[in-house]
């Protein structure tokens, strides 16, 4: 049973910094996908960050040029550093795992650490 911890989350004001980290155990596999997703209250589940276990990663728009996703340690622990945030940053933000040639529906999701950027 794969289990994803995450860490990180907490209260920020505008312009400050956090960096999210997410732990998978239980795996004896690099999974092959690693990501963050983000729901802000009232808004649908967006994608934020993913990155392969080769180290290729893709970004939201929104969040290109500020966050940074890494996997600089165990291939199954995934970092965000995140700059410059603003207040639609607020979010709940969840970490996520794929691996490659299993159906979505095997996915690993962790139970998500709140970001809130406030004055």
């Amino acid at each position: 049973q794969v289990q994803l911890v995450e860490s990180g989350g907490g209260l920020v004001q505008p312009g400050g910094s956090l960096t999210l980290s997410c732990a998978a155990s239980g795996s004896i596999v690099p999974i092959y996908l690693m990501g963050w997703y983000r729901q802000a209250p009232g808004k649908q589940r967006e994608l934020v960050a993913t990155i392969t276990d080769n180290g290729a990663t893709h970004y939201a728009d929104s969040v290109k040029g500020r966050f940074t996703i890494s996997r600089p340690y165990a291939k199954n622990t995934v970092l965000l550093q995140m700059n410059n945030l603003k207040p639609e940053d607020t979010a709940d933000y969840s970490c996520h795992g794929h691996q490659l040639g299993r159906p979505a529906s095997d996915d690993y999701w962790g139970h998500g650490t709140q970001v809130t950027v406030s004055s």
